[in-house]
Parts: C-alpha cells; structure tokens; sequence
C-alpha cells in the first residue's frame, strides 16, 4: 500500500487504553481517559453510540443498564435523559466531542457500535477537523463500509470481520494470492485482532507476516496479561490494546519502546 495515515505515524509498537484504560478506571470516562493521558498514552480506544436526538457518546453498551444507574437503550433515548445517568453512580458519559477537545493531539481509534451513529460521528469528526486522529472501526463489515463513507474522505480504518477472515485464511492456507491481492489493493492501513478465540490462537507469526507483507498493521486486544503482551511484542504486532494500562507501559518501557506522548492541550 502507497498511502500512509498520520493516525499510524508514531513510534511503534502502539499502545492504546482501551476504553480509556477499563481496568484501572471505570470505563469511557473523562477521568478514565485523563489518566491515560497522564501515563503518556497518544492513543485512547473509545466506542461511539448516539441518542435518539443525534448527540454522540463515548459509550460501550447499546443500553445504559450494565454500568450506569439508569436503564434503557441509548439510541431510544433523549440526551436530556441520558446525561443524568452516571457511570458508576459518579461519571457522566462523556459526549465524543468533548473528549476530542480536551486533548487535541490524542489519537481516538472509534468502534462504531449501532447505525444510529454513523451521521453524528461523520459530523463530529469534520466539525473538529479530527481526520488525520481517527481510526474507525467495527464489528459489522457493512456499519464500517457506511461510515468510511459517510465521513467523505479517506480516513484510517480497520479491516472489517470478513477481511480478518480473509488475512487469517491467506495466512493458514496455500493458494490465496488472489484474496492477498484484493486485500492490498483495499489499502485498509491495520487489522484489529483478538489473541484468540476460545482456545484458538488467532493471532500468529503467520497472520502477523501476512499482513506485514502487504503493509498493514497487526493491532491485538484486549491483551491485559504482562506476559501475553510481551509474547504477542515479540511475534512483532504492531499495536497492543489494554485495560491494564499501568501493565503495558511498564512492558514497553523494559523493552525500550515506551513512546510517551506530550498531550496537554
């Protein structure tokens, strides 16, 4: 792939608090994030809903109930009333908006987690002219093939689940050069993987070369283990998502790849 995206062009391996660092904070917070941001993390990993009147939320259920005290379906509800749940019985649910202004030189890598969202995140992204800090994603080929257009413009994305299907299928099998070529000529930057599955090893030094070979990044979540972080670092991903982030940064910094950023606006 010729293009490069300024979201990727950082010192590797990337390090990113997912959910602003879940393990440690109570998830998709501000002060979740804040911390992240004070441990010197540049990359935030957050998911995006919207209420019924279009405000977008860093938020990670399709329902208030699991981690707020208040219940209901986001996308059914007014921001009037979900404003008043907090997270935890204390933190408000951040609006996106204001976690792109707080730090203006983050990185937010967004899981677009219902349809609902995809116009309000397009808005929000070109309103705060976050192009170049945004990498979309999502577990639905179709939502992220719908917000790579609605945003207007070539923005940094994942693979969707059909092409991790198809990196993984060229990578465990002979005779797919022309899946590899379809896939280069995507120019999606990065695949975004789980370890595993169950007990199947999904990320490999084979998906990891793969990969490599036609230029994309291998990002791996949600790796909270030391030792499984250290392991997946040296198979050579490119990128690490967390709750543990305390854990990460302590495993970058003894193996000399810790990159702090500078992020106070």
């Amino acid at each position: 792939m010729s293009r490069r995206y300024a979201f990727l062009d950082h010192p590797g391996p990337l390090a990113f608090a997912h959910r602003g660092g879940a393990a440690e904070s109570r998830e998709n917070t501000h002060a979740a994030f804040a911390r992240a941001v004070e441990l010197g993390y540049t990359y935030l990993e957050t998911d995006a809903h919207a209420t019924s009147d279009g405000v977008l939320l860093a938020f990670h259920d399709h329902t208030l109930d699991r981690v707020t005290d208040r219940r209901g379906r986001i996308a059914d509800l007014p921001y009037r009333l979900v404003r008043e749940a907090r997270i935890d019985g204390v933190d408000e649910i951040p609006v996106l908006d204001d976690l792109l202004g707080s730090w203006p030189r983050a990185r937010f890598n967004i899981d677009v987690k219902e349809s609902a969202a995809i116009g309000p995140l397009a808005e929000t992204i070109r309103r705060t002219n976050s192009y170049d800090r945004i990498c979309l994603t999502s577990f639905s080929d179709e939502r992220l093939a719908r917000a790579r257009a609605a945003v207007g413009r070539q923005v940094c994305s994942s693979l969707g689940p059909r092409g991790v299907a198809a990196l993984r299928a060229a990578a465990t099998t002979s005779g797919y050069g022309r899946l590899l070529t379809r896939l280069a000529r995507a120019g999606v930057p990065c695949a975004q993987v789980p370890a595993g599955f169950r007990h199947l090893r999904i990320t490999t030094p084979a998906l990891i070369r793969t990969a490599h070979a036609l230029g994309m990044q291998i990002h791996v979540w949600t790796v909270n283990d030391t030792r499984e972080m250290g392991r997946l670092l040296d198979f050579g991903v490119d990128g690490v998502m967390t709750d543990n982030i305390s854990g990460l940064r302590q495993v970058l910094e003894a193996r000399g790849q810790w990159h702090p950023g500078r992020l106070a606006a």
